[in-house]
């Protein structure tokens, strides 16, 4: 082989330099994303840039480029929740009677948001001073409802106390206070959230 086409063979085997920075600054940001993640999960919902730097295995002034663009961050933490529980919220309700798919209903969002509460809380410190993290919470929000009424007999969606207790009753924010506030264990805060909402329908 020529050096002219040893040279080429080199070239085409290789990325360009601008490339080259672009997937290292890629996979530096994925290794922020995971090391915040994973300092969120075991318990600092506000963790300080060393530690990110730290767990990361990168410098402080890489965190730091990273950082500047908040929003990014965000958005990006947002979408690896969504891509972990969308499995979990989309799979189809077995049970044939709605009292049996809104119970089976209940036992997956108490999966979900045990998996997603260090998350989410963590998101709800920096909500207030993020336009895509309120956009995202009320998104939240909208979804719970939406799969809610879809469950529910007409005789309840159209009783609007009824809705709005089940609503309250089936939420995240329930469950954040039966598991945090009360300190309840998972099993009993699900047995709690059961008992409350069968009060909710036993008339219906």
């Amino acid at each position: 082989m020529t050096k002219q086409s040893s040279s080429a063979a080199q070239t085409e085997a290789s990325p360009p330099p601008q490339d080259g920075r672009k997937l290292r600054s890629q996979r530096s940001r994925e290794k922020i994303i995971d090391a915040l993640f994973s300092l969120i999960r075991d318990g600092d919902p506000m963790p300080r840039i060393a530690e990110i730097a730290d767990k990361a295995g990168v410098s402080l002034r890489t965190v730091f480029r990273h950082i500047e663009d908040v929003e990014t961050l965000n958005r990006e933490m947002a979408e690896q929740v969504e891509a972990e529980i969308t499995p979990v919220v989309s799979a189809p309700l077995k049970a044939t009677s709605w009292r049996g798919r809104l119970e089976e209903m209940l036992q997956r969002r108490a999966q979900i948001y045990e998996h997603v509460m260090p998350v989410k809380m963590a998101a709800g410190l920096r909500r207030f001073r993020s336009e895509f993290l309120m956009a995202d919470y009320q998104r939240f929000l909208d979804e719970e409802r939406t799969r809610l009424v879809a469950i529910l007999p007409d005789v309840i969606v159209q009783n609007k106390p009824q809705l709005a207790a089940l609503q309250m009753a089936t939420s995240f924010q329930m469950w954040r206070r039966l598991r945090q506030d009360q300190r309840l264990s998972p099993e009993d805060a699900l047995e709690t959230l059961a008992f409350t909402v069968e009060r909710l329908i036993q008339d219906v």
